[in-house]
């Protein structure tokens, strides 16, 4: 079978709406959306806090939360493996090779990204703004709102980018979900399983999904980006 044949083959999975292909890409954006709204509410209160409030310890942790931004997939996901084994401190959880777990090792990959772009974001805005707000004496969730209002865009920007990250990872969801058939399998290992396999077909329809959904995502980011410049 050529290349042209395959191409073909996974465009019809695709359109055709093949089951075990949609099952894959729901479950990784289900993943990878939970964990993204899970570490974009821990990110943004981290970065608002660390942006308007200052106390001892603040550099060293941001210094922290800054270098896990490049903190390599796998050892996160060796680390939530050795947290939710059978030997380990939340073992009795029993949540090694479920969803959750792909959920924990993803949110722990991109929190350190949402939380650090943030805090750049609300500590260049409070700078901008923190007089006005002292001056008109504004309430706490009055200078929340609007922070948040002139940041928009950024922040929006912030949470594609870390979607993208999230929704591409494979060593740590390998690791900690086990790729495990209708249960844990995302489109990242899956694509790993069936090259290796030989059903290429499945694998470059992945592929195709995966890409599709990583160019919308870094178009969104560009136009956005954009915008808040101008």
């Amino acid at each position: 079978m050529n290349i042209l044949e395959i191409f073909t083959n996974s465009i019809l999975l695709i359109i055709t709406l093949d089951n075990e292909l949609w099952d894959i890409i729901l479950l990784s954006l289900f993943v990878s959306f939970t964990a993204l709204i899970i570490a974009s509410l821990l990110g943004f209160i981290v970065g608002y806090y660390f942006a308007i409030y200052n106390f001892y310890f603040k550099k060293i942790i941001l210094i922290i939360i800054n270098s896990l931004m490049g903190i390599p997939p796998v050892v996160v996901g060796l680390i939530v493996y050795f947290i939710f084994a059978s030997g380990g401190p939340l073992g009795i959880l029993q949540l090694l090779y479920t969803p959750s777990a792909m959920i924990i090792a993803q949110t722990i990959i991109i929190f350190p990204i949402i939380a650090s772009l943030s805090h750049e974001i609300f500590s260049k805005n409070w700078f901008e703004f923190k007089d006005q707000i002292r001056s008109l004496n504004i309430p706490f969730w009055g200078s929340v709102k609007l922070l948040f209002n002139h940041s928009y865009f950024l922040l929006i920007t912030t949470l594609l980018s870390a979607f993208g990250r999230a929704i591409s990872e494979v060593g740590a969801v390998m690791i900690v979900g086990g790729n495990i058939d209708h249960y844990t399998r995302v489109m990242t290992t899956a694509i790993s399983l069936e090259t290796r396999m030989g059903n290429l077909e499945y694998a470059m329809a992945l592929g195709l999904v995966l890409i599709s959904i990583t160019i919308i995502i870094y178009s969104l980011v560009y136009l956005l980006n954009n915008r808040s410049i101008k």
